[in-house]
């Protein structure tokens, strides 16, 4: 569990920040769509909770990734 929390609060490279930010952007609108206050089609609704899914997956994945740099003389 330690591996874990030290592995969400380490430096994340720059290209799975941007990954995040989207998966966040896909939890945002897939919440929208669900929460909507009108009926929507079958086919919308269910749209809106794989982008919900989707987006929360990518942004936890991202947030674990961590760049390991080699140091001096490691292999």
């Amino acid at each position: 569990m330690k591996k874990i929390l030290n592995r969400a609060s380490a430096p994340t490279p720059k290209f799975f920040k941007v990954l995040r930010n989207v998966g966040l952007a896909l939890v945002a609108i897939g919440g929208t769509i669900l929460a909507a206050p009108i009926a929507l089609p079958v086919v919308v609704t269910s749209i809106g909770g794989y982008l919900a899914v989707a987006g929360g997956v990518v942004s936890a994945v991202s947030q674990l990734t961590t760049s390991t740099e080699k140091e001096d003389g490691a292999q």
